[in-house]
């Protein structure tokens, strides 16, 4: 395993994160045992950073992770999320950001996580999450509660908008740095670079569409994007090579990205994940997987509040699906 510093946090993070929201049931059902089995073998296989959610399976993600981690919490970077709480359920308020994460924390099994986030910044008031949220946060870390601080979502403008207005120590983006996308770099990673903030790249295979297995009914990709990347996951195969190793590995070399979350549901996931680290795509066949994303590329889907919504002017060579 390779590690690298968190940003300015002083502490370092396996290249390859535990995304645990699969331990949710959000990609199909775990069993607690092949929970417990998983998670106790990345940790072996040297992966370090695990982040969840109250959000992942409605607390089933975390109470599962809390149960998996028992005896291994010293071993884990723990970070997991606030303010998101179901697919439509947001409350950014100070009350509910203190009272449910106490409840993270039971569920979690522990008196501290290392890492707190706002949960997709993108469906809530920036006046507030700026002026309630993120304050109500410190306070948690004030307290003992919580190591560093932290914000996550959909749009890297809106992300890299919220770092030049207030001092957080991490910044996850997800389904903009994989092999259909690339704005990241356009918009969040020079600031996060610039200002020591550690990038958390998330959704590597674009939230399973990448993985070559099944497709989750909720996934809000445009039609043509999904077509395009089951057309790389056939190119892959017809390679002979597995397509979320290619995905990863091409994520696995961006120079800045301190941790790469991989969305875990078995060992042998984790073993793909840990080859993707020496594997290298032959050059005939990356060519040809950008020939095929080239006609979808960047292209995003609506997410969050309408004033959240990337403008043109923000969004320069990023196109939104209608």
């Amino acid at each position: 395993m390779l590690y690298r510093p968190l940003g300015s946090t002083k502490i370092d993070v396996s290249i390859i994160g535990f995304g645990a929201a699969t331990l949710g049931d959000v990609f199909g059902a775990m069993t607690a045992d092949g929970v417990h089995r998983t998670v106790q073998y990345a940790i072996d296989r040297g992966i370090n950073f695990f982040d969840v959610s109250p959000y992942y399976g409605e607390t089933l993600a975390e109470q599962r992770l809390g149960d998996a981690l028992a005896g291994r919490r010293k071993d884990v970077v723990l970070a997991t999320k606030c303010g998101r709480y179901g697919s439509n359920h947001f409350d950014f308020s100070a009350d509910t950001i203190t009272r449910e994460f106490e409840a993270s924390l039971r569920r979690l099994k522990t008196d501290s996580v290392d890492l707190l986030q706002v949960h997709d910044v993108e469906f809530g008031s920036m006046k507030q999450i700026l002026e309630e949220t993120l304050p109500a946060m410190r306070r948690l870390q004030q307290q003992g509660k919580v190591r560093f601080l932290g914000i996550t979502g959909y749009w890297p403008d809106l992300l890299a908008r919220i770092l030049e207005q207030v001092p957080v120590d991490t910044v996850l983006n997800y389904c903009h740095n994989n092999l259909l996308a690339d704005d990241m770099d356009m918009h969040l990673t020079p600031v996060a670079e610039r200002l020591g903030v550690g990038l958390v790249n998330a959704s590597p295979l674009h939230m399973g569409l990448l993985s070559g297995g099944p497709i989750a009914e909720w996934h809000p990709a445009p039609r043509r994007v999904k077509d395009a990347a089951a057309t790389m996951v056939e190119v892959c195969r017809a390679n002979e090579v597995q397509p979320a190793v290619v995905a990863l590995s091409h994520c696995l070399t961006h120079p800045f990205v301190a941790t790469t979350l991989v969305g875990f549901r078995s060992m042998s996931e984790v073993d793909d994940a840990l080859f993707a680290l020496e594997y290298q795509t032959p050059p005939k066949l990356l060519r040809e997987i950008f020939e095929i994303s080239g006609p979808v590329h960047n292209i995003s889907w609506s997410s969050g509040l309408p004033e959240n919504q990337p403008t043109s002017q923000d969004t320069a060579n990023q196109k939104i699906a209608s």
